[in-house]
């Protein structure tokens, strides 16, 4: 049985074909309690003769620490890797070898199509990160159209192909 074992051809170099973040839109429901809950210390204030203003603090603390958060995830797809950088004070870079996603969805609720974002989920072989998911992203399609290409030329560069192994039944011999 023939085997080959020539090397991985060189990678040449790595190119950026997207980089992006998740939308503020996504956390549209939380921001508006945040309105909600300052609506609320407001009418206090003014039945306690401005001492709860000072509760003021609280959804304007909620609101700024989401966004940042949100502001501070970053996402940027290679032609070999998807780099995603996370956190505010203490910074996480992950990184997923292309050639590790198995499969990969994108879904398009109302909300999010309206404003021309979606979500895409990928499942992949890699042992940290089982499943990265891109949240409320801009032009989802096209961002998950680069993806497949880039996957396969991955996959096609290192040789790798995805093997289904079927646990159900399958037997070998007589």
């Amino acid at each position: 049985m023939p085997t080959d074992d020539s090397p991985t051809p060189p990678a040449g170099p790595e190119t950026t074909l997207w980089t992006g973040h998740s939308s503020q839109w996504m956390h549209f429901w939380y921001y508006l309690f945040c309105l909600i809950l300052a609506g609320g210390v407001i009418a206090a204030s003014v039945m306690s003769a401005g001492i709860a203003a000072a509760g003021l603090i609280v959804p304007l603390l909620m609101w700024i620490i989401r966004w940042w958060m949100t502001k501070c995830t970053s996402y940027e797809l290679t032609t070999q890797r998807l780099k995603i950088d996370t956190g505010i004070l203490n910074r996480r870079h992950d990184e997923l070898e292309l050639y590790r996603v198995k499969d990969y969805a994108m879904d398009r609720p109302l909300f999010q199509r309206i404003l021309g974002l979606g979500t895409l989920t990928m499942l992949t072989s890699d042992a940290t990160t089982p499943s990265v998911t891109l949240k409320a992203i801009r032009d989802v399609m096209d961002v998950r159209e680069k993806l497949r290409a880039a996957v396969q030329a991955e996959r096609d560069r290192k040789r790798v192909r995805e093997l289904d192994v079927d646990g159900g039944g399958a037997s070998l011999g007589a």
